[in-house]
């Protein structure tokens, strides 16, 4: 029996590339499982954010309570009607954070001039309830439009707290306001 050198030769190349081939994927493949899993983890947190903010707004009845990571609307019902408010873009500031508050009426019905107040602060991480002590508040005032709108934008400037401290944002006392009277002569 003769062994053609050449041949074992090729044929060791060939498993020897079929191995390479396989190795350029290993790589790939592992790159893909480390982005799989951030992305399970950001949904976990998602998810654990959303239940926080539905447990707090179960038991609030005068506001809606907003959590950054949740990246979800809440419903509120209050004095100037039913409303879906949310949050985005929260980022760094100078000073603490900024974010985007969004006040939508339902569909069907038209937003009032009104003022409320929105709290913000951090989370006690243990029972996902606000500290109390270390929150902060501001006036927030809708702006005057000839014509009727569904949803009004306010852009918040949050002192005090980064994006990763805070930990909630609360709308609440929503109070219409009267339209100024006229000035006959």
């Amino acid at each position: 029996m003769t062994i053609s050198y050449r041949k074992v030769c090729m044929i060791a190349a060939l498993i020897l590339m079929a191995g390479c081939a396989q190795n350029r994927e290993v790589p790939k493949l592992k790159s893909q499982v480390v982005e799989l899993k951030q992305m399970l983890g950001t949904l976990a947190e998602q998810a654990l954010a959303l239940e926080r903010q539905n447990r707090l707004n179960q038991n609030s009845s005068t506001g809606v309570y907003l959590l950054p990571n949740a990246n979800s609307a809440a419903r509120l019902n209050s004095s100037v009607g039913e409303l879906s408010v949310s949050l985005s873009e929260v980022k760094s500031e100078a000073n603490g954070s900024q974010a985007m508050l969004s006040i939508r009426a339902l569909p069907g019905q038209f937003l009032p001039n009104f003022t409320a107040t929105v709290e913000w602060g951090p989370l006690d991480t243990a029972t996902g309830m606000p500290i109390s002590a270390e929150a902060q508040s501001q006036p927030l005032q809708s702006r005057s439009s000839l014509l009727p709108k569904t949803e009004q934008v306010f852009e918040l400037r949050l002192s005090g707290v980064t994006p990763q401290q805070l930990g909630y944002i609360r709308l609440h006392g929503l109070t219409p306001q009267s339209a100024a009277p006229a000035v006959t002569q």
